[in-house]
């Protein structure tokens, strides 16, 4: 009986703390402002499973960042390509972008949906280059190219780590063509810092994973010594990490928006146990994003 009563007052109470958390710290966190981003994902739904608080967060006007999702395939596992492209739109629009056309899915055989194929993250990393690196004039080539910086058409590029959140071989090789993207930035360019910060969405247990608010404390405290341990520009924030506001009212949308961009967006995908992770994910009030340090050449190993 004890133990009852004591879950259910932490029930109550650590939703109430992780309120008052939102309300203290979403002002004092570091985010990003007036900057040219751009969400890399595998498929249609990972911007609302996985990163609705950010975008949520980011996509806000009154930060004047101009925030873009590219997703690298869409989805057709099942043979729904077409109408999860659609979803994906209508999902992307409930989250806060203001233009379908900031939405662009890719279609290629190079990268398919599938639970087993990791793609190759030169060819990721080679579609990066294409959309967001400006081409040089044919003047410009016969100069040295050390002593001028490299520019990109982006600031900031999202994704995810190392392990995927759910170990997808597909997200896996968001990280390593990103990485790889990256680092060709400033190959040949000693000196110089890439034009484009890699933030990539952290991966925790699993106990974790399934632990929704009350999951806000390790984030935070995880976040927080992270960016002490780690170096960074000084205007570039070491770590990320954004809270969704779970007051249906929420300015700028909260959990009840991102409950909305997969339950009436993405209709298509809402079996059974997507209901569970909607309902325990911390993911979906929760994201924490690091900065990637340490981006060696783009000869990067599969």
């Amino acid at each position: 009986m004890s133990f009852l009563y004591l879950f259910g007052t932490l029930f109550v109470l650590v939703p109430v703390l992780y309120m008052y958390t939102v309300s203290v710290m979403s002002a004092r966190l570091p985010t990003l402002t007036n900057k040219r981003i751009c969400l890399l994902i595998a498929h249609p739904d990972d911007e609302a499973m996985f990163f609705s608080p950010t975008v949520l967060a980011l996509a806000r006007p009154n930060t004047g960042n101009h925030l873009k999702i590219l997703c690298l395939s869409s989805g057709n596992a099942e043979g729904l390509g077409e109408t999860r492209k659609k979803e994906l739109v209508k999902s992307a629009l409930t989250l806060g972008l203001q233009d379908e056309d900031d939405v662009f899915v890719v279609d290629s055989p190079d990268f398919p949906d599938s639970m087993t194929t990791h793609w190759d993250s030169t060819k990721i990393a080679t579609l990066l280059r294409r959309a967001f690196i400006p081409p040089q004039p044919a003047s410009s080539k016969s100069k040295s190219a050390d002593d001028k910086p490299p520019t990109a058409s982006i600031d900031v590029l999202l994704t995810f780590d190392a392990h995927g959140v759910s170990g997808h071989p597909n997200h896996i090789s968001l990280y390593r063509g990103a990485r790889q993207f990256v680092a060709s930035l400033i190959q040949g360019k000693p000196g110089w810092r890439a034009p484009v910060d890699l933030y990539t969405l952290t991966t925790v247990p699993v106990w974790r994973k399934y632990a929704h608010v009350f999951d806000v404390v390790p984030t935070v405290s995880s976040a927080v010594v992270g960016a002490i341990r780690k170096k960074a520009a000084k205007d570039v924030p070491k770590a990320l990490v954004f809270l969704s506001d779970l007051s249906p009212s929420a300015t700028g949308g909260g959990l009840g928006t991102a409950w909305r961009a997969m339950t009436t967006a993405h209709k298509s995908q809402m079996v059974w146990f997507r209901y569970g992770w909607i309902a325990l994910s911390r993911y979906m009030v929760i994201n924490d994003l690091r900065l990637e340090h340490d981006i060696g050449p783009p000869d990067i190993k599969e």
